[in-house]
């Protein structure tokens, strides 16, 4: 049985921080490329992060880059997103994400990941 689940959402006010958990079961998360998505209502799965499993390059979504830090916890087997100065524009459901394999070139492509957490609802509001 393989399992992921995030942790870590809740609502902010524009400005604040939150540090999202990706945590494995029946997986060992170092092995393979990890990343982050997230949803909005009425928008398209984005990747906002991605970190790699060879070398731990890490990726980051332009909107993001300078406030979003991803992270390997190897002994806990569990991949974070450190969010910092959250914006408005920030909000939606935020998803972990497992690669089969090593796909460079869709990296941002939801499809190209084969295992998803159930997602942890972030709002950021005043």
């Amino acid at each position: 049985q393989v399992q992921l689940v995030e942790s870590g959402g809740g609502l902010v006010q524009p400005g604040g921080s939150l540090r999202l958990s990706c945590a494995a079961s029946g997986i060992t998360l170092n092995y393979y490329v990890i990343g982050w998505f997230r949803q909005a209502p009425g928008k398209e799965r984005e990747g906002v992060s991605c970190i790699s499993a060879h070398d731990g390059m890490k990726y980051y979504a332009d909107s993001v880059k300078g406030r979003f830090a991803i992270s390997r916890d190897k002994a806990n087997n569990t991949v974070s997103l450190q969010i910092d100065n959250l914006k408005p524009e920030d909000t939606g459901v935020y998803y972990c994400a497992l690669m089969r394999g090593v796909l460079l070139l869709r990296l941002w492509v939801p499809d190209a990941y084969g295992y998803w957490g159930q997602g942890t609802q972030v709002t950021v509001s005043s």
